[in-house]
């Protein structure tokens, strides 16, 4: 039985165009009406007779254009380029007679060529209107029955638009519209709406006046019937040139059927009228473009259809694609471990079978059921035999000739113990002094526990979870070898084989010092000694001062004052510095508190085995000590995720009884102690510890009760109530107790116990007491940070804590412990507030953070926390969002984010708002964060992260932005060919469809071809469609639009339409510029390409630019296209093609590439000279211009000459040093010789020099006055110092004899100890005194 194709019967087809409507908008699918198709009307100035005097309006739907073109009866037209841009022209037509009455449409001009043609518009002969258009539209969606719209396009406004079915004197309803269309609606339309029908129209003043009717429509309703089921035969999935049948069966005889493909809906209908209830659509040869998603439905003689069957997925392919194993938990598995092989591709709906090399038969099979279920292999038990290479392929039930192409294989490695790994030292296995080495341990597959052996000392062993250790060389005892081994989860006990020796060395066992050290120490020993001599110099000065003469004194005192100045200064700009002057206080974290536990494997006696941990919530953390009562020993350096380390204590003795608590030590600091945990032995669990916020009347408290094991379960109690007042289940470490409204009653002391899970209870001693009492406070202040809470390491973060009350005294929480505080201001009146300052935070500044202010003996209540979230230091989640990004306003999305570890608190991120959205704490490993009734505030980028909420809020790395579009309607993408979508025959070329909706894939259509280019799914590559070593074959008009992996009742727009020109199938044409290829701002210019073939498009083409100028169609062999008013940007490279229209889109070589400038001058050209710049005697110097433009004629200017030396066509000036006349400056120009008229801007500048020019006169002259100043400075200096060297001993004598006068009167001066009544020696017995007494100084 053959099959009606649509074009054998269009009378019958124009029937089902309501039931097409209706099945494209219950898919989804978009209306077939043509967006960019214009609007053509008439107007006139005479309402009683139009035909007087007509006008034809021409408008462009969505953009303004530059050119339109108005077309009769498909042989005359008649085309308007308008000043200026614009929505709409007019065609002025005047009186209608037989010469102008005809069928008009007009056409718009867009970036990518002509639009498409507007509605007929007939123009018959005066005295008659012309006949109106009759088409629907519809509105929704529903099945059975449609909404549906009925347009009516008269042409003229103000015109009376009446509407008639057959069977019906009267119209059924009329309008009087404001411009030329009406429109009719059928809501819900039943059997009853079906029929013929008819429009038209009359003018308002002439009642008498109809135009002719309208083209009949005839409606028909769908849906009526149930749906029908479709099956293939022999099976979904066929080799190209197989046969196929397609079976589309329903409950009821003597139907037709109908069977549609999704990808071409309008073009793959096909109809059969078989005589039972089921109808066979055969393919006998499939072809690629079969490939697609089917549908089948059925109809009565009166055209009544039934509901759609269910969508079925047809595959034609040659070549199956490749398929991936993989093992979980490991390839690498312990033997007796079970594993599962998870094998998955690209094609659903087949089943899967299991391979293994060197064995024919399959292992495993897995059918449709049971892959649509994700279920995987299993191999349970497995032994040395089950080891080596797997692979998976397609499992078909039915023959097909698809070949299976070559697959990835995986390697199950079946081992008594896990293989060893590999150890390598950074950053070397040298140690330098002072620092440290890592070791890193890796394998490729995830380890429980690390583990490192030291050959030189048997009890050194270190544990670490990711595998680096830290190695310290203090007093040389770091160096030695070292080996490691690792431990898998499914088999915790047994260890791998040690990795290969590796030997660190160091400045104790080798003897040497490194130069870094060396460099350290001498610039630590040059400031100490700078420091001391600075001390020494000043002690120096003032002992001096007794010893010189008055002017040495002074000089040598205003040194000191200097001195002193500078050292005040410095302090006091130190003081400035660190100075607490500032608003911002800023705070000191101190290093973060470790928190100790302990775990045991027998939680009904917990101290047979015992092992305490303790845990940092710094990253910095290197080792940890144990202390109790007073001692302690240094554990494993911690892991870079779970920073902890663990102390075994065994069975649990009387040796081990007291008191523990812990340190982390990092870099430069330690931490504070840990909480104690004490042991009491055997008979009593350690005891608890209970905490709780200060209690406010009439609101919330909660009281924390913090045991030491996991697993118990805790009771709180009350003074002077003997039954517990509340009980709480195995919760893990600790438990939270609430009391809902804290009032009078529930003051008092409070304590808290645990015990074991189940009996014999094991007990805790009670905690220590809690006080509650209710005080009267101030309001809680307002606490919020100048950014995000959301921050990452290094940023700089602002706490501003304030309150409407005056000089207020400021205190700051991290996890209810006081970290800072900042006293009351009472300089300034008004408002308090403290603004607490963290300049760069680290991994453990995270935290829950809340202020409180106080004054005197009252307090506030504690403030909003601010949960400070430090990223960066777990993996990076996912964001998704369910059902899709693109929502309809007034739904709900779930946005769901996905991390690495259970147990996290997620919080949600708008992009623009520096809070969270929302928080939320979950058991497993992703949150789900409902945005409710959606509207359009809502759209924007989202983001997530989680953290650890008991470590200092360590975050993870944000997720990736996800943007959400609340609309109605998804944004239209843009398609673009890379380099361009004019391609070389043979070359590649990638479609790019791009648009701003992230994480939808991309569908890709071409024109009058029934099979698409599809990238399901979201990860598409971002809508790349490669074409390669392109052909004949794919040219032709493409389009795309999204393609979304959810069922969504969001409109889905097409993209642009892209022609993809093939070039280099016809001969080159010929390109020329008019008036020519330079051309002043705002002039016109006309592009003439002229083929060798009639009947041709045209195509010009500017390089750097993706798509097509400009395409025209001219009668003849030249095409002109015109550039009004030029500008700069019009500059550039242009070319042109053209193709026949009787296969469009083969196109010609390029022509010749034309160079076009738009400049009132043309640009300058370029200087250089041949062999050099300088001349050499006897030898010519010739200088190159040359310039961008052919034909031109060059000219050579030499400085100081006023007329040009030399003409040249080619640039070459040939240059002598006659009389040293050729030195000199030069530049060059140039000119067109079509036009004389107009010179380019001169060259740089060119400097010729030679051996007799004067440049080089001024060069050698100047180099011999410097080199003889030189010298005369040089003997000067000799001179002087021979002079003095003979003056020295008289100078000697002379000044000793000098010095002691000078000292005499100095020292008079400065230590004035003559006394009243004393007779004064002479000045010349006081010299010769001194002369014997005093030692003279040199």
């Amino acid at each position: 039985m053959t099959l009606d194709w649509p074009g054998q019967r269009p009378t019958m087809l124009r029937t089902f165009t309501v039931l097409l409507f209706c099945i494209r908008l219950s898919l989804g699918m978009t209306s077939i009406v043509m967006q960019s198709q214009p609007e053509l009307w008439i107007e006139t100035n005479y309402p009683q007779a139009p035909w007087e005097n007509i006008t034809l309006w021409c408008k462009s739907p969505s953009r303004i254009s530059s050119k339109f073109l108005l077309l009769k009866d498909k042989t005359q037209m008649t085309w308007i380029r308008p000043s200026s841009k614009t929505f709409q022209v007019s065609f002025p037509l005047g009186a209608l007679t037989k010469y102008n009455a005809g069928l008009y449409r007009c056409c718009y001009w867009k970036e990518t060529g002509w639009s498409e043609p507007s509605k007929v518009l007939e123009l018959e002969a005066p005295g008659q209107l012309p006949k109106p258009i009759f088409w629907i539209q519809a509105e929704t969606s529903p099945l059975p029955g449609c909404n549906v719209n009925i347009l009516c396009h008269g042409w003229l406004q103000d015109l009376v638009f009446m509407l008639f079915k057959e069977g019906y004197a009267e119209p059924v309803d009329y309008q009087i519209p404001t411009g030329t269309v009406a429109i009719f609606s059928i809501a819900n339309m039943t059997p009853e709406s079906e029929g013929v029908y008819i429009c038209r129209t009359h003018i308002q003043m002439l009642p008498t006046l109809w135009s002719e009717p309208s083209n009949p429509l005839k409606l028909i309703v769908a849906g009526l019937y149930p749906k029908p089921t479709l099956t293939a035969y022999p099976g979904p999935i066929m080799a190209p040139g197989e046969s196929l049948s397609l079976r589309c069966q329903g409950p009821i005889y003597g139907m037709t059927f109908a069977l549609i493909r999704l990808e071409d809906l309008d073009k793959s209908f096909y109809r059969k009228r078989p005589i039972k209830n089921e109808a066979y659509f055969f393919f006998r040869a499939l072809k690629i473009h079969d490939a697609g998603h089917y549908l089948c439905f059925y109809y009565d003689g009166s055209y009544r259809g039934s509901l759609l069957s269910d969508i079925l997925k047809i595959w034609v392919t040659d070549t199956f694609p490749k398929t991936w194993l993989l093992a979980q938990p490991s390839p690498v598995v312990q033997m007796g471990q079970n594993v599962s092989l998870w094998c998955q591709g690209p094609v659903d709906g087949v089943g899967l079978a299991l391979y293994k090399k060197g064995e024919d038969k399959p292992l495993q099979l897995l059918d449709t059921a049971s892959t649509d279920d994700d279920e995987s292999f299993f191999l349970n038990n497995v032994t040395y035999s089950d080891a080596g290479i797997y692979s998976c392929l397609y499992l078909l039930s039915w023959k097909t000739s698809i070949r299976m192409t070559s697959h990835n294989t995986m390697e199950l490695v079946v081992v008594d113990k896990p293989p060893k790994p590999s150890l390598s030292a950074w950053p070397s296995t040298v140690f330098k002094l002072g620092k440290a080495i890592t070791l890193q341990c890796r394998v490729p597959h995830p380890v429980l526990e690390f583990s490192l052996e030291w050959e030189e000392r048997a009890t050194f062993q270190k544990f670490s979870v990711d595998g680096d250790f830290i190695i310290s060389n203090a007093e040389g005892k770091g160096t030695g070898t070292y080996s490691c081994s690792y431990r898998i989860e499914a088999h915790p006990n047994i260890w791998s084989y040690r990795s290969e020796p590796l030997r660190l060395m160091g400045p104790a066992a080798t003897g040497f010092l490194t130069w870094n050290y060396v460099l350290n120490e001498a610039i630590r020993l040059s400031l100490f000694m700078q420091l001391v001599a600075l001390l020494l110099v000043v002690l120096w000065i003032r002992w001096k001062c007794r010893r010189l003469r008055i002017r040495e004194a002074w000089l040598l005192g205003t040194a000191q004052g200097v001195t002193m100045l500078f050292i005040v200064t410095v302090l006091f700009c130190c003081g400035l510095c660190n100075g607490v002057l500032t608003e911002e206080t800023e705070i000191i974290m101190p290093t973060p508190k470790p928190e100790l536990w302990a775990e045991t494997n027998f939680p009904l006696a917990p101290w047979k085995n015992l092992t305490l941990w303790c845990r940092s919530p710094s990253g910095s953390t290197k080792e940890f000590v144990l202390l109790k009562d007073g001692t302690g020993w240094i554990a494993t350096r911690p892991a870079s995720e779970q920073v902890r380390a663990a102390f075994p204590l065994g069975a649990l003795t009387q040796s081990h009884t007291g008191s523990y608590h812990c340190h982390s030590w990092e870099e430069m600091a330690v931490s504070e102690p840990s909480e104690a945990l004490e042991l009491v032995g055997t008979d009593m669990l350690p005891k608890p510890v209970i905490s709780a916020s200060p209690p406010i009347r009439g609101q919330k408290l909660q009281i924390r009760c913090k045991g030491w094991l996991a697993g118990m379960e805790f009771v709180l109690y009350k003074e002077g109530v003997q039954e517990p007042v509340q009980q709480l289940g195995a919760v893990g470490r600790e438990a939270f107790f609430t009391i809902q409204r804290m009032e009078a009653k529930d003051q008092g002391n409070y304590s808290c116990r645990t015990h074991t899970e189940k009996r014999p209870f094991k007990w805790s001693e009670p905690s220590e007491p809690l006080e509650l009492v209710i005080k009267e406070m101030y309001p809680k202040p307002f606490f919020k940070t100048w950014a995000s809470p959301v921050v990452t390491p290094g940023a700089r973060v602002t706490f501003n804590c304030s309150t409407p009350h005056q000089h207020m005294s400021f205190i700051l929480y991290k996890d209810g412990s006081e970290i800072a505080s900042s006293d009351s201001s009472w300089a300034s009146p008004g408002a308090s507030a403290a603004h607490f300052l963290i300049i760069s935070v680290g991994a453990g500044d995270g935290g829950n953070y809340s202020c409180r202010y106080y004054d005197f003996a009252i307090w506030s209540e504690p403030s909003d926390p601010v949960e400070l979230v430090v990223t960066e230091y777990y993996p990076q989640p996912t964001l998704l969002a369910q059902p899709g990004p693109v929502v309809l306003p007034g739904k709900n999305v779930t946005l769901r984010c996905q991390g690495a570890f259970p147990g996290m608190r997620f919080a949600l991120l708008q992009e623009g708002n520096q809070v969270p959205l929302q928080f939320q704490s979950t058991s497993g490993n992703s949150a789900d964060f409902l945005l409710h009734t959606v509207g359009a505030e809502d759209s924007g980028n989202y983001s997530c992260v989680y953290y650890e909420t008991t470590m200092s809020n360590r975050g993870s790395h944000l997720s990736k932005p996800i943007m959400i579009w609340v609309t109605d309607t998804f944004p239209k993408p843009w398609l673009f060919a890379e380099p361009s979508s004019v391609v070389p025959v043979g070359k590649n070329v990638t479609l790019w469809c791009q648009g701003p909706v992230r994480g939808v894939g991309y569908i890709l259509h071409k024109e009058r071809e029934a099979t698409s280019v599809q990238l399901w799914g979201s990860t598409s590559n971002d809508g790349a469609f490669p074409i390669t070593n392109i052909s004949g074959a794919s040219i032709g008009r493409y389009s795309c639009c999204y393609h979304p992996d959810w069922t969504s009742p969001i409109k889905i727009q097409p993209s642009n339409t892209l022609e993809l020109i093939v070039t280099g199938l016809l001969p080159k044409p010929s390109l020329l510029a008019q008036p020519g290829p330079i051309v002043a701002p705002g002039e016109n210019m006309t592009f003439q390409c002229q083929g060798e073939l009639p009947d041709s498009t045209f195509v010009l083409l500017k390089e750097g630019t993706q798509e097509p100028l400009e395409q025209q169609k001219p009668s003849g062999y030249r095409a002109d296209f015109w550039m009004p008013a030029v500008r700069g940007e019009d500059s550039g490279i242009y070319s042109c093609v053209y193709y026949l229209d009787s296969a469009p889109f083969a196109a010609s070589n390029h022509s010749d590439f034309l160079e076009i400038w738009v400049t009132d001058k043309p640009p300058k050209p370029s200087l250089s000279a041949w062999p050099s710049t300088m001349f050499k005697l006897g030898k010519d110097i010739t200088l190159q211009c040359r310039g961008p433009l052919p034909g031109v004629e060059f000219v050579l200017e030499h400085d100081g000459e006023e007329a040009p030396q030399q003409f040249s066509e080619d640039g070459d000036f040939v240059i002598n040093n006659v009389e040293g006349k050729g030195i000199g400056n030069y530049s060059c120009s140039y000119r067109l010789q079509a036009y004389p008229d107009i010179w380019s801007e001169p060259s740089d500048a060119l400097e010729l020099v030679g051996a007799a020019g004067p440049a080089a006169q001024e060069c050698t002259v100047g180099n011999i006055v410097r080199s003889s100043l030189i010298v005369v400075v040089v003997v000067a200096l000799g001179v002087v110092l021979a002079i003095e060297w003979k003056k020295w001993p008289r100078l000697r004598t002379r000044d000793s004899e000098t010095d002691g006068r000078d000292q005499t009167i100095a020292l008079e001066e400065c230590n004035q100890e003559g006394e009243p009544g004393t007779n004064t020696s002479s000045p010349s017995s006081v010299s010769q005194e001194t002369s014997v007494e005093l030692p003279v100084p040199i």
